[in-house]
């Protein structure tokens, strides 16, 4: 077999194994997706292609200690190291969301786009599906004043105030906030810097790493075997090619989001109901 069938074979093996995935890539992967009830268990990541990795000459040597042997020439990777990994990684992601901070989903491969829109949109994060913008850390404030300008256009041409211009106006500053949308239409309500970053690619974001590197903004990722997990501060060894085990690992991710976004609003009303008996006691005085 060689060794553009072994990965074919890889793909087409895992996506048999997944269950309920869209069969229209425009529809929303998480419509009614179970996040609460999402277990982290080795079977589940088995039965959605989680440990397929590449082929054994893809492999980059740092990524041994994922990997837990080889099968066909292909790089099988350890699960006992993933769950341990998504464990380690909610915990961070759970404390970062309760502080009220944002995590921006990074998935520009292909195969990614449609489920990290899907997963960002679920649980109300800024994302990136299309090319990344450089400067889109490093020149925060540019990009800044470029999304605001989009969404000051859009929220105009809603209230109707463009209707004063030519109808050739109209339509050329139409196309110009159509452009723009789908530019940064992810990222056009994310007002500072997120507090880490998730991507889905390595290789193919590598602009997004490097750059979250620069500002040292922690890094989530996925890390397939043929990747290097050490510019990565929370690695989950998976793989990254499959819809189905894509739709998994971001699953898990997005559970974690939301349970942060539980504990925040749990604190926020203990300071709430802290607060309001503080202002009894001193009425009463």
């Amino acid at each position: 077999m060689t060794n553009e069938a072994r990965a074919a074979a890889k793909q087409e093996e895992a996506e048999a194994m997944a269950d309920n995935l869209p069969k229209n890539k425009s529809e929303d992967y998480f419509a009614g997706f179970d996040f609460k009830g999402l277990e982290v268990d080795m079977r589940v990541m088995l039965k959605n292609g989680v440990h397929f990795g590449h082929q054994k000459a893809r492999k980059n040597p740092k990524m041994n200690e994922y990997i837990f042997g080889t099968k066909n020439g292909i790089n099988i990777i350890n699960l006992e190291k993933t769950v341990e990994k998504v464990e380690e990684t909610k915990k961070f992601i759970e404390k970062i969301i309760s502080e009220g901070q944002d995590i921006l989903f990074v998935g520009t491969k292909k195969q990614a786009k449609n489920i990290v829109e899907s997963a960002a949109k679920a649980c109300g994060m800024p994302y990136v599906v299309e090319r990344w913008l450089g400067g889109t850390f490093t020149n925060f404030k540019n990009i800044s004043g470029r999304t605001r300008y989009l969404r000051d256009g859009q929220d105009k041409m809603k209230k109707g105030e463009y209707a004063k211009y030519t109808k050739f106006e109209q339509m050329k500053m139409a196309e110009e906030l159509e452009r723009l949308e789908s530019r940064m239409g992810g990222i056009k309500n994310m007002m500072k810097l997120p507090g880490a970053i998730f991507v889905t690619g390595v290789l193919e974001d590598n602009l997004a790493v490097q750059e979250a590197r620069k500002k040292n903004i922690p890094i989530i990722a996925l890390v397939d075997t043929n990747v290097d997990p050490g510019v990565i501060d929370y690695p989950i060894p998976a793989n990254e090619d499959a819809v189905s085990s894509l739709r998994l690992m971001v699953g898990y991710v997005c559970q974690a989001i939301f349970e942060g976004k539980e504990q925040m609003g749990i604190a926020k009303k203990i300071a709430a109901e802290a607060n309001a008996k503080a202002l009894a006691d001193k009425e009463e005085k």
